[in-house]
């Protein structure tokens, strides 16, 4: 299973705290994470793999939408300012991908998925 995460910069600390609350599924072998660059980093540092893209200015969101477009990615973890209107929110949608915006659907995804591994 492979999880993109994606934070937003007033979003980050909440993305890795909801990591590291999960440790315990996010360290299956079974799970692969995918990042932009720094919240991906961000991921890293706390002991995690994490295989990055570019930062989302950068065009790391617009990598991982590719993905998506691709069938490579299972879910994405998307703390977004909620002003923002992605084109990624799009192509999950388009893609059938489920799609986590905030802390509390992104734990009931997780949760979901822990109980389907």
């Amino acid at each position: 299973m492979k999880i993109a995460v994606i934070a937003h910069d007033g979003k980050k600390a909440d993305m890795v705290s909801f990591v590291m609350k999960r440790l315990d599924f996010f360290k299956k072998d079974d799970v692969e994470l995918v990042g932009t660059g720094t919240t991906g980093t961000m991921i890293q540092h706390a002991g995690l793999k994490v295989d990055l893209v570019a930062s989302g200015p950068m065009g790391g969101d617009a990598q991982i939408g590719a993905m998506v477009t691709e069938g490579e990615v299972d879910c994405v973890l998307f703390f977004r300012d909620p002003l923002d209107n992605s084109m990624l929110m799009r192509l999950c949608d388009v893609h059938d991908i489920p799609l986590a915006t905030n802390y509390k659907s992104a734990h009931i995804m997780i949760k979901h998925f822990k109980n389907k591994l």
